[in-house]
C-alpha cells in the first residue's frame, strides 16, 4: 500500500465521518416555531446584523418545510457511510459533491467571517473531490477515447 492509498483513505474516513456527524446532529436539534424563527431574524436586522438574520431564515427555512433537513440528513448519512467503504466510495464520493459544494457555498456566502469553518468546507470539498479523482481513474477509459 503507497502513500497515496493512504492519504485516499484518511480523506474518505475524514469526509465519512464528518458527514456521519453532521447527519446525527440533523436529527438531534427541535425544530422552531415559525414565529420565533422570524422574532429571531428581526432581532438580529435591528442589531444591524444582516448576515446572520439570512443564516438563520436559511437554515430555519430547510427545518420549517418538514422534510428537508431530515432528506439531507438522511443523504448525509447514507453517503457518509457510502464514501467509507472502498468499494462504495466512488458513488457516495459523486452523491456528496453538490451536498459539500452547498456547504462550501454556504460558508462563503453567509458566514464569511468564520475562517475556521469556511477552511473546513474548503477541505471537505477538496477532500470529496480528491476522492473521486482517485476513484474514478479505472473507470477513465469510459470516457477517452
Amino acid at each position: 500500500m503507497n502513500i497515496k492509498s493512504i492519504l485516499i483513505i484518511v480523506l474518505q474516513l475524514f469526509l465519512g465521518g464528518m458527514m456521519i456527524y453532521g447527519s446525527i446532529s440533523k436529527f438531534e436539534t427541535p425544530f422552531a416555531e415559525t414565529q420565533e424563527v422570524v422574532d429571531k431574524a428581526q432581532k438580529y436586522l435591528e442589531q444591524d446584523q444582516e448576515h446572520i438574520s439570512k443564516l438563520v431564515l436559511y437554515v430555519s427555512g430547510m427545518k420549517q418545510t418538514g422534510y428537508f433537513w431530515l432528506v439531507l440528513g438522511i443523504s448525509e448519512l447514507i453517503f457518509g457511510l457510502l464514501i467509507i467503504w472502498k468499494k462504495t466510495s466512488l458513488i457516495g464520493g459523486l452523491f456528496l459533491l453538490p451536498i459539500t459544494l452547498n456547504i462550501l457555498l454556504f460558508h462563503i456566502f453567509l458566514e464569511p467571517d468564520e475562517i475556521g469553518e469556511l477552511l473546513m468546507s474548503v477541505g471537505l470539498f477538496l477532500a470529496n473531490i480528491l476522492v473521486v479523482i482517485y476513484r474514478s481513474r479505472p473507470l477513465n477509459f469510459l470516457l477517452v477515447k
